[in-house]
């Protein structure tokens, strides 16, 4: 197990957050606080509804009912680059690159939500100073994920675990201040979730970041995180730190169907 971190302030406060799709609830008055700095696992079963949540909270589904704060200010409602832009940045359980662009531009491109310069900057150098050092960060981030050997690659031809890498290094781009994984260890095998949990780690202490993580490897989010949330059938049954939350009757039952 990770060791446990001290909690910081909150950062997030999802309050009663619901989600209905005509007659079905995909999430379900789902509240919780996820503090500054920590890694904070959130699972359940197939169609619990954790991917629905993440869109809640990232602005590409409007909630029902409910509302999120971040750092004490709702974001409820506001547009996804919005919510980027703030500090809230995500990967894709359906992994989403630009498949026929290289690796260097996916992440020059995810930078461009920082940038300033207009077209008077532009004629003062600005936007080619502002060029400079999104080219110079998207190299930096390729080589943190281990991938600026193939910068120049498209993104097309790279490995389903390498394509993983690329949206993580793309999310980093957008310097974000809490960064959700949506299934980061998705088709990788036990040697790659090994590595991902050491990386996710080191990203974490080396950008100062707080993580969510929706992962259906029980074993490696009760390895990486520090709290870790149950949904089942879009409701939120448990909540706590790794050991009590695998001991809990509900989680037991969601899992396996019983005792």
């Amino acid at each position: 197990m990770t060791a446990a971190v001290t909690p910081g302030p909150v950062v997030l406060e999802a309050r009663n957050m619901t989600r209905r799709f005509g007659g079905l609830i995909a999430v379900n008055n789902v509240s919780f606080d996820v503090h500054e700095g920590e890694i904070f696992g959130l699972i359940g079963p197939n169609g619990a509804g954790k991917t629905t949540l993440f869109n809640l909270m990232t602005g590409l589904t409007p909630p029902s009912s409910g509302t999120l704060s971040y750092r004490g200010q709702t974001v409820t409602g506001l547009a996804p680059h919005r919510i980027a832009g703030l500090g809230l940045s995500r990967t894709f359980q359906n992994i989403r690159l630009f498949r026929g662009l290289s690796a260097l531009e996916n992440v020059k491109i995810a930078q461009h939500v920082r940038t300033h310069a207009g077209l008077v900057q532009g004629v003062l150098g600005r936007a080619h100073a502002e060029e400079r050092h999104v080219e110079r960060r998207a190299w930096e981030l390729l080589d943190l994920v281990g991938l600026d050997g193939r910068a120049g690659e498209l993104a097309a031809n790279f490995s389903y675990g390498d394509q993983r890498r690329l949206e993580i290094a793309r999310a980093l781009a957008t310097e974000p201040r809490v960064l959700l994984l949506d299934e980061p260890a998705a088709g990788m095998n036990t040697s790659e979730k090994g590595q991902l949990t050491a990386f996710i780690r080191e990203v974490r202490d080396r950008f100062d970041l707080t993580v969510l993580v929706i992962e259906h490897h029980v074993p490696l989010v009760m390895n990486l995180c520090d709290r870790v949330a149950v949904l089942n059938f879009g409701e939120l049954i448990a909540v706590g730190d790794p050991a009590a939350v695998q001991r809990d009757p509900k989680v037991i039952e969601a899992y396996l169907g019983g005792e």
